[in-house]
C-alpha cells in the first residue's frame, strides 16, 4: 500500500461502512493521477582547480566582496552566495545582467538583489 500511495498523488477519497446482514466491511474508493518523476536541475560542478589564473582572480574577487557584504549584514556568507554559485560567475564571467540570471545558482531574485555589484566587481578586474 505504501509504494502505490508513494507513487500517485489522491485526488479524492471516498469511504462508507457497509453492512450487508453476515458480514461488515469498509469500502474504500481513491481518485489517483500516477506522479510525474520530477525532472532534476543540472548542475554544472566547477572546481577550484579547473579555473585558469583570471578565473581564479575573478573568484577570489567575487569572495572578497561576499565575504565583505556577510560582515556588514552579520550574515553568514553563504546566505548570499555559496562557493560553488561564484565558481560559476567566474568561469562564465557575465557581462550583463541577462547573462548573470543564466549562470548556475542565479535567478530573478539573486540577480536583483546582487547582480549590479557583481557585475560591478567583474568590470574592475
Amino acid at each position: 500500500m505504501n509504494a502505490f500511495l508513494d507513487s500517485v498523488e489522491v485526488k479524492l477519497t471516498s469511504t462508507n461502512f457497509v453492512t450487508t446482514g453476515n458480514t461488515d466491511y469498509w469500502s474504500v474508493v481513491i481518485f489517483y493521477t500516477l506522479k510525474q518523476p520530477k525532472k532534476q536541475k543540472e548542475k554544472a560542478v566547477i572546481f577550484v582547480e579547473e579555473l585558469s589564473q583570471q578565473e581564479m582572480r575573478i573568484f577570489q574577487a567575487l569572495k572578497l566582496w561576499r565575504n565583505d557584504l556577510a560582515k556588514k549584514l552579520e550574515w553568514s556568507s553563504f546566505r548570499i552566495c555559496h562557493n560553488s554559485h561564484l565558481l560559476a560567475v567566474a568561469k562564465s564571467n557575465p557581462q550583463t545582467l541577462e547573462e548573470l540570471a543564466s549562470v548556475p545558482g542565479f535567478g530573478k531574485t539573486r540577480t536583483e538583489k546582487y547582480g549590479a555589484a557583481i557585475l560591478t566587481v567583474l568590470n574592475t578586474l
